[in-house]
């Protein structure tokens, strides 16, 4: 072993080899010295578990890779075959080609994001959603911040910091990345007060823990888990009825974001915000990068003289969302205004593909490739903790991974390796392709990361 770690060739040396010097072309010398190092430490470390030493144009060789992937531009773009439309891992929600190009003008030049035209004074950056928000959900006033558990912890922090807000126990929930209600609502300086049981809770339950330390009721939407059998859950218009004769606002987080009825697709009915609204929330809290359709941001509609209390809190400028998330939100926001997002919105033109189409593309996805994978069915998900055990039938291109070494997770990883990766889903030891979540512009891309995968 010792004799392995003289072996290894010096720093200096592997910065001279061809290779590495055609390197520093691009990249700065300390850098690539960095990479040269990292590489001979990880060499080291591979023979101090039984390795042998690589050689100079091996270690070289594993520079000029790291060095690409150094460079590489990330986040990286990927093809998303799973069949999962709301995928959180991937991105969430791609946007339209009109949310894309209002991204690009405000991104290449000024903008008026906080000035005033007509008055040639300084302006308010809510004022470029807050109208189309009104309209479409029927609120007095809305603010936009950079996620839903931004909106989530602002407006607890607005109307309950110091006092007590009433949960049913049922909804202290935990979503992805370990977002807690309860620690939401303890970071923002309120008590919880759970009431009812996991499995059922009543109006009458709230009214008994109604106290003079209570400063609002929050209702959760469990928008990523499902309970079902003996339950029971109060309406909005349940808790308003509770709420508002004893002055409390009621806060509903909805968390999807969904401004057209899934049912009408379907699948079962996702809780709306213009619903809540017209139900008596105070304020309604939503993701605009789920269902919505848009770019992350935390949405928050409602009762303008709480709108106002949070915009004017510390929090809001740290929570403040960016000029390129409000252009592309605007733009998607547009598209409901007009009432073409059923068409012109991602997540909603791939929710309401036909069986027909998808079985079209699966079937010529299969005939191009050589008939080298059979066309099954399936289910796709929403994903993006909506909807949860809810599926929508598609069609797949099951690959056939017979003469790929190590098989299905080697082919896989082909596939999410690849000069444009394509992320697969795989279940029951197979490689499945789901068009749904695949754009049609994108098919020529993944036929060829797909056929270079398939070799053997």
């Amino acid at each position: 072993m010792t004799q392995a770690y003289r072996n290894l060739p010096s720093v200096e040396r592997l910065l001279q080899t061809a290779e590495v010097q055609a390197l520093t072309a691009s990249l700065p010398r300390e850098v690539v010295t960095d990479l040269v190092r990292g590489q001979i430490d990880e060499a080291r470390a591979a023979i101090g578990n039984g390795a042998d030493a690589p050689t100079a144009e091996a270690l070289a060789a594993a520079v000029v890779e790291s060095a690409e992937t150094f460079t590489r531009l990330r986040p990286q773009g990927v093809i998303n075959a799973t069949g999962v439309i709301i995928h959180t891992n991937l991105g969430r929600a791609p946007l339209s080609a009109a949310a894309l190009a209002a991204v690009r003008r405000v991104a290449e030049g000024y903008s008026d994001l906080e000035y005033d035209l007509p008055a040639g004074e300084r302006g308010s950056r809510r004022v470029h959603a807050e109208t189309l928000l009104t309209q479409l959900t029927g609120a007095e006033a809305a603010l936009v911040v950079n996620n839903n558990a931004a909106a989530v912890l602002l407006a607890l922090a607005t109307v309950a910091s110091g006092w007590e807000v009433i949960v049913s126990r049922g909804e202290a929930v935990e979503i992805g990345g370990g977002f807690r209600v309860p620690d939401v609502l303890a970071q923002s300086g309120a008590t919880l007060v759970e009431v009812g049981t996991t499995n059922r809770t009543y109006a009458a339950d709230f009214e008994r823990a109604i106290t003079e330390d209570t400063a609002a009721i929050l209702s959760v939407h469990a928008s990523n888990f499902k309970v079902v059998g003996f339950t029971s859950t109060p309406s909005i218009a349940e808790l308003a009825h509770v709420a508002y004769p004893r002055y409390l606002p009621l806060l509903h987080d909805l968390g999807s974001g969904c401004l057209l009825d899934t049912a009408a697709y379907g699948m079962a009915h996702e809780p709306m915000p213009q619903e809540s609204i017209a139900a008596g929330a105070a304020l309604a809290l939503f993701s605009g990068d789920k269902l919505l359709g848009g770019p992350q941001c935390g949405i928050a509609v409602g009762s303008r003289k709480i709108i106002e209390r949070m915009a004017a809190h510390p929090l809001a400028r740290a929570f403040r969302v960016d000029k390129l998330s409000l252009a592309a939100l605007t733009a998607t926001l547009m598209h409901y205004i007009k009432g073409e997002a059923a068409d012109t919105v991602p997540v909603w033109a791939m929710i309401s593909t036909t069986m027909e189409d998808l079985q079209e593309r699966a079937i010529n996805w299969s005939h191009t490739l050589g008939h080298r994978g059979e066309v099954v069915s399936g289910q796709s998900t929403v994903g993006g903790g909506s909807l949860p055990g809810e599926t929508l039938p598609t069609c797949l291109l099951a690959l056939d991974a017979a003469s790929v070494p190590g098989g299905t997770p080697e082919l896989a990883r082909r596939l999410r390796t690849g000069a444009t990766p394509v992320v697969a889903r795989v279940q029951d030891d197979r490689v499945l392709l789901d068009p749904r979540t695949v754009s049609v512009d994108d098919d020529p891309a993944l036929l060829q990361t797909v056929a270079a995968a398939l070799k053997g």
